[in-house]
């Protein structure tokens, strides 16, 4: 079946190459598969090794191959998640041995298939989670991790849907039990997973959100949650000025001093989820400073006041979920229904940029300065666009604080990238 799906594979490139409007590759050029004897290249992100975005470069390496149980894609289009940013600074527990092509997440089309795969077939358009490896032309991985997109559904779309979304509906409605009058209070309002958990909130009658973002972000997003604060603010104060009582549901993805602030805030019954620590990332490589900083001001829990308060406090991983903890089948349940809310138009990605892998640099650090208003996206197709001088990667250092960077200055909001 693999040898099968090889030979097949040729006749899918073709077929990609002529939609795209170019002739079949033929070593040399810019974008498409290289040939170099028998073996065939991609272009691919690679990280040499943990730190700045120096360590990011754009190369070739060998295509692979699917093994048994798993489909070969033809990438086109990939996610850019914060979670990315901390792998490449080494800032996350048992980081892996570089170099490593970067990425969890991506769509494309299904170009050959292992043994023992069923469900799919070649040409099929597809989204799918990978463990690494997802920023190159060409990805593998086992059919557990693929999901069928719709039609309508454009391939930079499914590349911001699974991250995104699984994790905001998994944190909602498998671990907080999201219901019809409760309250939810999101960090980051204007990031992908901010705006997934402000449209999933909507699939549900009369849930209030409060949600915190920068303050150039206001215009763009107020119209997604029910009251909006800077993130700078006193926001504890602000909502429970609102509602005394606090909220129900508390999801944070900043950690440091908003743990405290967020145990504080919830109801009897009410439920806080850690599912990130951004407040980690200040500076361009890895700050031991920000890290000790972030450990001391983690309130620190006490199971006895949980228990006298009624309150519940959880993590949420969606990584460690699948591929560590061998969730799959239910995460397969969870994009099936959000693929059902997608085609009844109730939800819909929000894609902030397009970036050509070559400017990964520059995509990096607008996600780094919270620059971004949804998800940005690398485009494998894409060429790559003169940046201005404000955007080069070659002068921005990122603030040493996180106030700093995620201030209200009209300055950091950047030329969006958009096709």
């Amino acid at each position: 079946m693999a040898k099968e799906g090889v030979e097949k594979a040729e006749e899918t490139e073709q077929m990609i190459e002529k939609e795209a409007g170019k002739e079949p590759a033929e070593g040399g050029g810019g974008g498409g598969s290289h040939r170099l004897g028998d073996a065939q290249e991609m272009r691919a992100v690679v990280l040499a090794g943990f730190g700045g975005l120096n360590k990011l470069r754009v190369t070739r390496k060998a295509m692979p191959e699917p093994q048994d149980g798993e489909l070969k894609i033809r990438v086109k289009a990939c996610g850019l998640n914060f979670i990315d940013l901390m792998v490449r600074q080494g800032n996350i527990d048992t980081p892996p041995k570089t170099p490593l092509v970067p990425g969890f997440e991506c769509s494309g089309i299904v170009e050959a298939l292992g043994d023992s795969v069923k469900g799919f077939e070649i040409g099929d358009r597809v989204m799918a989670f990978v463990n690494y490896s997802a920023w190159a032309e060409v990805v593998c991985t086992p059919v557990e991790f693929v999901y069928k997109i719709p039609e309508d559904m454009s391939f930079s779309e499914a590349a911001a849907f699974p991250m995104n979304f699984v994790t905001a509906y998994m944190m909602l409605f498998e671990v907080a039990n999201l219901r019809e009058g409760m309250s939810v209070l999101i960090h980051s309002a204007g990031g992908g997973v901010g705006q997934a958990v402000a449209q999933l909130c909507s699939t549900v009658p009369n849930v209030t959100v409060f949600g915190t973002a920068s303050t150039f972000k206001h215009e763009a997003i107020k119209d997604s949650v029910t009251h909006l604060f800077d993130r700078n603010a006193d926001y504890v104060q602000e909502v429970k000025r609102i509602s005394a009582e606090g909220v129900d549901v508390v999801l944070d993805c900043l950690c440091g001093d908003n743990t405290g602030k967020g145990l504080s805030l919830l109801k009897p019954l009410g439920t806080y989820i850690l599912y990130g620590s951004s407040n980690m990332v200040t500076g361009e490589t890895k700050s031991f400073f920000s890290f000790a900083k972030s450990w001391w001001q983690v309130e620190k829990v006490n199971p006895i006041k949980l228990y006298e308060e009624n309150k519940v406090i959880a993590g949420f991983s969606l990584l460690n979920l699948l591929f560590k903890q061998g969730r799959a089948g239910l995460i397969r349940g969870v994009v099936d229904k959000l693929i059902a809310l997608y085609n009844q138009k109730k939800i819909k990605p929000v894609v902030d940029s397009l970036w050509a892998l070559e400017e990964v640099k520059e995509a990096m650090q607008r996600i780094h300065d919270r620059g971004n208003i949804g998800k940005l996206i690398l485009d494998v197709e894409k060429t790559p666009t003169p940046l201005m001088a404000n955007d080069s990667t070659e002068t921005s250092e990122a603030g040493e604080e996180e106030e700093d960077h995620e201030g209200d200055s009209e300055n950091k909001e950047r030329m969006p990238f958009i096709q």
